[in-house]
């Protein structure tokens, strides 16, 4: 193994499978990094690759989501175990997707870290080029963190690369703390990427301050994540479709903020996964029948978010089973619209300015318009909107989790202990520091 920027084999053979223990494929090799402007923007994208790992949007980050909530079952036919215990809410600490996800986001982490710390002493960089690097980065390192406190609430927070052993364990970081140093990097991103909403696979102000939205409103400053939401929404340049099926018929719609970039080389396996064994998928995930069955009669979305093969159901907003190569959305504008329209409920605000964004979402879906004013009423309107329109995108899970509802609507989630998922085995094995202990109940 070549000495890599993240870390050489000493570690890797000392520290085998700890919360550093990350393959460092998506890095440079020392010797060559960081001499020219194009080994820096290698670099950048090393950091990007990293979310396209099968364990991260390529498959199992995004479809656990669903899974653990009500929008997805694993059939009686299906074969992954992980999955199994993921749609029973029955995780042992040893589950090998869960221990994927974690690794797979620390590895992004750690690519990003590295590269952050040269940037700095770059003569060959100016000012600005620094500091536009430096937030494309601070993006990625962002959205890492948040993604995976979602999963594990507290968790190491890592803002210097690994490079010896003296980094080698690492403590969990109290939540608060995390969610300072999210917004932090956010912050930067905003203030010094470019303004595109045409650039949709790398990071863009746009991005950076839809992310600060939707971390504002889990972290429940719901001023912010008005403001956020709002700014993305009237300033952003980024378009709703007429037809809701649009988003999702190729990629970079006028309504992606960002998006995951995939191609027949770097290909995920959504469809895979999702398409029934008839279609040549694995069929691990199947819709939930009763959600399909929810879904108003004149909701457009449903025949863009499924399809049959005879009586079987499957999801089909990512379609491309073949090659793989269509593109993750991770934001896009409809969240913002619904992220405003719950932080102004939540806020007790004015009910006309909460319909007019949720009506805007409903419209287009061409289902009727709400029309209570009752606050709590909204709230609970707009909590099943987000299911209908974010459906099988990753959010139902943290959704339910979030506003303390996993508990009341699913029946395999007993008590409050498993709304967060175990830190992986390996790591609480490895990892001496003190501060790794376990998630309570498992």
């Amino acid at each position: 193994m070549k000495n890599f920027i993240i870390y050489g084999l000493l570690i890797t053979i000392l520290a085998s499978c700890n919360v550093l223990d990350v393959d460092p494929t998506n890095s440079i090799p020392a010797s060559e990094a960081f001499k020219t402007k194009g080994d820096v923007n290698r670099g950048i994208l090393g950091a990007y690759n990293s979310l396209q790992s099968l364990s991260y949007y390529g498959r199992t980050y995004q479809i656990f989501s669903d899974l653990a909530s009500d929008n997805l079952v694993h059939p009686p036919n299906a074969t992954a175990t992980a999955y199994a215990e993921v749609d029973n809410n029955n995780i042992l600490p040893e589950n090998e997707s869960v221990d994927g996800i974690w690794t797979a986001i620390y590895d992004g982490l750690n690519v990003a870290n590295n590269v952050i710390a040269k940037i700095p002493a770059l003569g060959f960089l100016s000012e600005e080029e620094k500091n536009k690097a430096l937030a494309e980065l601070y993006f990625l390192r962002a959205l890492n963190h948040f993604n995976l406190m979602n999963y594990f609430g507290a968790i190491p927070l890592k803002t210097r690369p690994t490079v010896g052993l003296a980094d080698i364990n690492a403590g969990r970081t109290p939540t608060e703390e995390v969610y300072n140093s999210i917004i932090t990097d956010l912050t930067f991103a905003a203030q010094y990427l470019p303004q595109s909403s045409s650039l949709k696979i790398r990071a863009t102000r746009g991005a950076a301050e839809a992310l600060l939205a939707r971390v504002f409103l889990y972290k429940k400053d719901y001023n912010n994540a008005v403001v956020y939401a709002g700014k993305v929404i009237n300033e952003g340049g980024y378009t709703l479709p007429d037809n809701y099926a649009d988003i999702f018929a190729g990629d970079e719609s006028p309504e992606s903020i960002f998006e995951i970039d995939f191609t027949a080389l770097d290909r995920n396996r959504v469809a895979e996964y999702n398409f029934p064994l008839t279609k040549n998928g694995r069929g691990e995930v199947a819709p939930d029948p009763v959600f399909i069955n929810s879904y108003d009669a004149a909701d457009e979305r449903k025949a863009a978010t499924f399809a049959y093969s005879g009586t079987v159901p499957y999801v089909i907003k990512y379609d491309d089973l073949s090659t793989g190569s269509d593109n993750i959305i991770v934001i896009r504008l409809a969240e913002m619209y619904l992220i405003r329209a719950e932080a102004l409920a939540r806020l007790n605000g004015n009910a006309n300015d909460v319909l007019n964004d949720l009506n805007k979402i409903r419209r287009r879906a061409g289902v009727a318009d709400v029309t209570t004013n009752n606050i709590t009423e909204l709230i609970t309107i707009i909590e099943n909107e987000r299911r209908f329109e974010l459906a099988f995108e990753g959010h139902r899970w943290f959704d339910l989790v979030r506003t303390g509802r996993a508990t009341a609507l699913l029946p395999n989630v007993k008590n409050i202990d498993q709304t967060l998922f175990p830190i992986p085995q390996s790591e609480i094995l490895t990892n001496n520091n003190p501060d790794m202990k376990q998630n309570p109940g498992y």
